[in-house]
């Protein structure tokens, strides 16, 4: 449950955390207005909620008013609140994020940017490269508390994969063929959110770069590598172009000459390079390559089928991530001094509080 990670994912569309200000000392006495709570005594500030409101509303088409605002301004603070109480125990445990491991972290996050497009993105979102260290060096000690505390302590056992297999057996019952895709997908303009390898900029350009990478199929490479390499599908070239499983009704209703190539494959091979285009206007919207990686008949999955096993276990692990994660939240919240002068005044201006 990685709670405060959807605040920065509009930053570089990695989850890191927004940076939280310098905390000032606790001074005796209610704090000022600037104060939006306190974690055993040290400040969260209300300019640090209002730069991760900012940061989370720029942009948007529909901008919260009123009560909705309210709203969200108490959702940030809650988070920054949960992550301070975090971050204090992670100091406990001696898990804090190490220089080393933040350089290798930024460095990672920085690669698919050139130095100018990562220094705008920054600057549209109001952060600077200090700021952003931080954020990174926060992200990483929350996982690493979250990983020893609670992750590692999860176990599934092969009774309760069978128990949950026994219990819900329709749920592997596929009812129709099921197709495993990946894709290769090169378009021909110029896209600011694709930071691939050779962008194509033009028609010209996407024909020479898709029959590169068929050139390069030809020779041996790797399917999943050069997707993650050179696909323009920002979806799933991280994943190396998986699309995971699709059913058959689904594929007899994408584009025909998809539909067609895709029936012709078997598992393991790929297909050649598919011109799409808009079925009214006839524009080019760009060319794929497609690889059939498995084609799943109808029918019932067995419990002894790894791949079922494993679908079990991980859907059972991230249960039970989920659950332990919320109710170690809790606890540190109840060992916490916090208070919440942000709350308080809501309640106040409306007459709630007595």
């Amino acid at each position: 449950m990685k709670k405060i990670s959807r605040l920065y994912q509009l930053v570089i569309g990695f989850p890191v955390l927004l940076v939280l200000a310098a905390c000032a000392g606790c001074t005796s006495g209610k704090p000022g207005d600037d104060v939006a709570a306190t974690v055993d005594g040290q400040k969260i500030y209300r300019a640090d909620v209002e730069k991760y409101y900012q940061n989370q509303t720029t942009g948007s088409d529909q901008q919260p008013v009123g009560e909705q605002a309210t709203s969200l301004r108490l959702s940030i603070l809650r988070e920054l609140i949960d992550n301070e109480i975090l971050m204090r125990r992670a100091a406990k445990l001696g898990l804090l994020a190490t220089d080393e491991e933040v350089e290798r972290k930024l460095s990672e996050i920085k690669s698919p940017y050139t130095t100018e497009q990562f220094e705008a993105r920054l600057k549209e979102k109001k952060i600077t490269a200090d700021d952003f260290k931080r954020d990174i060096r926060r992200s990483l000690t929350v996982d690493k508390v979250l990983n020893k505390e609670v992750t590692s302590k999860i176990n599934v056992s092969d009774q309760d994969i069978s128990n949950y297999y026994n219990e819900h057996k329709s749920e592997f019952n596929l009812i129709e063929p099921q197709y495993h895709l990946a894709q290769i997908f090169v378009t021909p303009g110029p896209n600011p959110q694709v930071h691939t390898q050779d962008k194509a900029q033009n028609e010209t350009d996407a024909r020479k770069k898709i029959q590169m990478i068929v050139n390069r199929l030809d020779s041996g490479d790797d399917f999943g590598t050069l997707a993650m390499t050179y696909s323009e599908d920002t979806e799933t070239s991280a994943s190396g172009g998986d699309l995971g499983f699709t059913p058959e009704s689904s594929l007899k209703n994408t584009d025909p000459a998809t539909r067609d190539t895709v029936a012709k494959l078997k598992p393991g091979q790929y297909s050649p390079i598919i011109i799409i285009t808009n079925p009214i206007s006839r524009q080019l919207i760009g060319f794929r390559i497609v690889k059939l990686i498995a084609k799943e008949p109808a029918g019932q999955r067995e419990l002894a089928d790894p791949r079922v096993q494993q679908a079990i276990r991980s859907q059972l692990r991230d249960r039970r991530e989920q659950l332990l994660k919320a109710a170690y939240y809790e606890v540190l919240r109840d060992q916490a001094k916090v208070e919440n002068y942000l709350a308080e005044r809501i309640l106040e201006s409306t007459g709630a509080a007595k």
